[in-house]
Order: structure tokens, then sequence, then C-alpha cells
């Protein structure tokens, strides 16, 4: 197969830990720009300008590259979640830093979002439960929060968690898709505003 014009030169012996990162780089170019089903494996060796035998000593399929990228991505977004909610004891404060957290990780090099959020895989269930989970840990973060400086039942607590983590997710997936129409700080503001004059309708526990 005819190398694609980015392919990197081969030969260049690197640790183990070095050529993970290099064929995971490649890898998550080629997906990101064909998605799963069109990506080859042979050209995310090119890709990386490793032989294929290279790449199947590191991962031993194709799903089992796209986990392993994917769990890199989940994690780093439940992450800057879990900065934004401990970065400050102000709750107004902390509505606004978990927005920015999901317009920044949107807005990341290499548009890693579409991997976790447009993947043609969705449905597959070890992707799915990868996503969900992290969603899900970012919510259950968030309602620990709520459950503690309000009276709300875990349920109710939890119910709201989802919502405003759904809420950061989608206005920011959306965000995205616009291009910048509305400047990236301006965006995160409008919809934290909005968050924040919901959830600072509940009253706080003494």
């Amino acid at each position: 197969m005819t190398a694609t014009p980015d392919a990197k030169p081969r030969g260049t012996r690197l640790p183990r830990l070095a050529r993970r990162r290099q064929l995971l780089s490649a890898a998550q170019e080629v997906f990101v720009e064909n998605g799963y089903h069109a990506a080859a494996m042979d050209e995310i060796a090119d890709r990386a300008g490793v032989s294929k035998p290279v790449l199947y000593q590191h991962f031993p399929g194709k799903l089992e590259l796209y986990l392993a990228l994917l769990d890199l991505h989940v994690d780093d977004m439940v992450n800057r979640c879990r900065e934004a909610l401990a970065s400050t004891q102000e709750n107004k404060l902390r509505v606004q830093a978990t927005f920015s957290a999901f317009f920044d990780f949107v807005s990341t090099q290499g548009e890693a979002f579409r991997l976790v959020f447009e993947s043609d895989l969705r449905n597959v269930a070890p992707v799915r439960q990868r996503v969900e989970r992290s969603l899900q840990e970012c919510a259950e973060m968030v309602s620990e929060l709520i459950q503690e400086d309000t009276g709300c039942t875990s349920d109710e607590a939890h119910l709201l968690g989802v919502g405003l983590v759904g809420m950061a997710e989608v206005s920011a997936r959306y965000w995205v898709t616009t291009h910048g129409s509305i400047p990236k700080d301006a965006a995160e503001q409008l919809m934290a505003r909005l968050a924040w004059r919901g959830i600072s309708g509940f009253p706080r526990t003494a």
C-alpha cells in the first residue's frame, strides 16, 4: 500500500511508551478524519511511519486501538470536570468552571471530542459503556455537591447533576459546530448564566 502524504519516516526505534503515544496520535488523526469503519490499520501504520506488525505488537486489533484512544479522552474529560469543581468553593464559579471544562474539551487540538461524542461506534457496547460511564462520573461529582449544599434528596440531586452535565455537553458540542460564531468565552458565560439561574433557586442548607 502506498504511504499517505503525512506518513512518518520508518525505522526510528522508540521506547515502548513513546511508540504507543506515537501510534495513538496517528490513530486519532485517521479515526477523526475517516470514522472508525472507514479507518484502516494500514493507513494508521503508514501515518505513524511503522510497519503493520509493529502496530499489531502494541494493539491486537482496530477495536482495541480505538478503545485505548477512547479511554485517554474520556479520562481527560472526567479529570477536567473534577478539576473544575475543585477549583473554587464558590458555587457560581463552580458552574462557570464546569461549563468551561466542557467547552475546553471540545476545543482540544485534534478534535478528540469526536471520538467520544460522535463516534460511528456509539452502539457498540464497550464504546457506549465508556462514554456513558464518563458522563455518569461527571454527573455524580456535580450531584454530590448539590446534595451537600441543598435539601435535595440523593435522587433529586442526581437528576439535577445529569441535567447540568447534559446541558454542558450538548451546548459545547453545538457551539463547536458553529465554528465560533459566538466567542468561546462568551458562549461559556451565556450557558453558565442559564444554568446558575436555575440551580441557584434551590435553597441552601444551614
